[in-house]
């Protein structure tokens, strides 16, 4: 535990700075970003770059909480989050939506998602092996927007190696789950059986699902504008991120798609689970782990609310309240305090007004 006194922070006013401080942050860089998109001259690239930004906003929103994590820097932070972000959903939407099933040319588009955490780093040619390539710059641009954003960032020597790790482990988890459904599994499984033995209390989906999460390489983006960061932090942060608090997002993200992802076809870690009882189970113990984690961490209050808030955004979504898994959604809400229902109504009225 670092000798840093953990602070307190008030989780009606981290809301109402979220809401009214970091959201028009956000939107301005998104709308930055997707008048960039605009620009790209394969129709193709264009049409996907607009549509990560238009339907996936909510990712950068949700992301941008960091923004509020105690001494970041608000703007730096959301610019660094959205750019990221941005890259995570655009390269989404190139592997899963242009019928593109090729090992090859994925993993050639996800050096993106680590080179952006080296700011020293050449570039790459991410298109080389994908068959659209004309994007203008855009991927580029998006890169060395996260480059610039690392220079001056006082000790995320500490981090790198963290966060590339994260990196990586995301750029594989996207490399594999889009390939041809009939090889999609075997190649993922065999992926992942090294980490088995160092993850026993989990399944192997639900590591694959850990593996999806930006949200450690957030926290540790905000983490490292402290000058007195320690690597006792970094390991606790890393810790508390993989699996619980990463797993935990991507599972709730994959419970409430459990119905649209069996109709198309989608590969969903959560439809592994045997029946379900087995999925409230699970997910309840991914919430009980990553509170648990979130109490050793340095800003108690801020990291119990962003589970928390994982919470409260994912059921609020309509999707939740789908017949084969309403139940579920109310136990975990019943379960979880009134804090957790607090959240959930404050992230229903923001639905209701789209501003989430």
């Amino acid at each position: 535990m670092s000798i840093v006194k953990k602070r307190s922070v008030n989780r009606a006013a981290l809301i109402y700075n979220f809401v009214t401080k970091v959201f028009p942050v956000v939107k301005e860089e998104l709308m930055t970003w997707l008048q960039r998109a605009e620009l790209i001259p394969d129709s193709r690239l264009c049409s996907q770059a607009q549509e990560s930004i238009r339907l996936k906003a909510f990712h950068c929103q949700g992301g941008s909480i960091y923004a509020l994590y105690p001494g970041a820097n608000l703007r730096a932070t959301v610019r660094f989050i959205v750019a990221y972000q941005t890259i995570s959903d655009y390269l989404d939407n190139l592997v899963d939506s242009l019928d593109v099933e090729n090992e090859m040319a994925f993993a050639q588009l996800h050096l993106a998602m680590e080179e952006a955490l080296l700011p020293k780093s050449d570039l790459s040619d991410y298109y080389r092996y994908y068959p659209y390539q004309e994007d203008g710059g855009y991927l580029e641009q998006l890169v060395r927007t996260c480059q610039a954003s690392l220079k001056d960032l006082p000790s995320y020597d500490l981090v790198q190696e963290t966060v590339l790790d994260l990196a990586r482990l995301y750029s594989k988890l996207q490399t594999y789950k889009h390939l041809a459904a009939a090889q999609r599994e075997s190649v993922m499984l065999q992926w992942i059986e090294p980490y088995t033995k160092l993850y026993p209390a989990i399944t192997a989906w639900e590591f694959a699902a850990a593996t999806g999460s930006t949200l450690g390489i957030f926290c540790l983006y905000a983490a490292s504008q402290d000058p007195h960061l320690r690597e006792e932090d970094v390991t606790e942060i890393h810790q508390a991120y993989f699996p619980w608090i990463c797993g935990l997002h991507i599972l709730l993200d994959y419970f409430i798609d459990l119905r649209e992802d069996h109709e198309t076809g989608q590969l969903n870690f959560v439809a592994y689970y045997a029946g379900s009882e087995r999925v409230a189970a699970r997910l309840k113990l991914f919430v009980r782990k990553s509170l648990e984690q979130a109490a050793s961490l340095r800003f108690v209050k801020f990291e119990r609310a962003v589970v928390q808030g994982l919470l409260a955004m994912y059921l609020s979504d309509g999707k939740s309240q789908d017949r084969e898994i309403r139940v579920i959604t109310k136990q975990l809400l019943k379960s979880n305090g009134v804090g957790v229902r607090v959240l959930f109504w404050l992230c229903c009225q923001l639905r209701k007004h789209k501003r989430l």
